[in-house]
């Protein structure tokens, strides 16, 4: 059978006396629509509610999520700030991330940074990082954190335990490679807008500074 079409020229109409649209849609209706409106707009403009914390803060409290987890590990050497070869040498360094505003367009937000504070010790035995990381994991559930991943690997398999708390705005992970005795461990904190931030600076907030040295607590 042949298909229908609608006409291409449009048929003229008497024109119809025109209705408010809140009073076309009734309350409920006039309540969905300005609830989509609130919801478009929030989607547009994502969150960007970030706390002013100065970078040297967020810094220090990424490196000091470090050195808890450090002490609990029971590691006794101290490790300088920098780093010689990634995945291979020791390791002390902070870096600094973007923030995002979410919504629609998630782009970035100038003046907003995220610390992370990673770290990383070589020859490091088995029978010390089995029952450290055993240790840690432990610990960290006791004090509230989510265990995202733990995994232990064996004798040739890595050993990973990832942690988050704050619906993820803070996150910790540590990774041991039995194979060549290299364990590696991270923290990063919640998005932080540097106070004085200004629209001619450059870079990201932070991406200059260095840690302090990693080693045992200090009585």
């Amino acid at each position: 059978m042949p298909t229908e079409t609608a006409s291409a020229t449009p048929v003229p109409n008497e024109p119809r006396p025109r209705t408010p649209v809140l009073k076309a849609l009734g309350w409920g209706g006039a309540v969905l629509l300005v609830a989509c409106a609130v919801l478009v707009l929030n989607l547009a403009g994502g969150s960007t509610d970030f706390p002013r914390a100065a970078p040297e803060d967020m810094a220090d409290r990424a490196f000091q999520r470090s050195q808890e987890a450090y002490d609990v590990l029971e590691f006794t050497r101290t490790v300088a700030p920098g780093v010689e070869d990634h995945g291979v040498s020791t390791e002390n360094t902070l870096g600094s991330g973007y923030c995002y505003g979410g919504g629609v367009s998630d782009e970035t937000v100038d003046g907003a940074y995220r610390m992370s504070h990673s770290w990383a010790l070589d020859h490091v035995p088995a029978s010390q990082a089995v029952p450290g990381i055993r240790r840690l994991h432990q610990h960290l559930e006791d004090d509230g954190w989510e265990i995202t991943s733990f995994r232990e690997g064996g004798a040739k398999g890595d050993w990973d335990l990832l942690v988050q708390r704050d619906d993820g705005d803070e996150r910790m992970s540590f990774t041991w490679a039995p194979d060549r005795e290299y364990f590696r461990g991270g923290a990063s904190v919640p998005c932080a807008y540097d106070p004085k931030w200004k629209d001619s600076d450059l870079g990201l907030p932070g991406d200059d500074l260095r840690p302090p040295t990693l080693g045992p607590a200090r009585d």
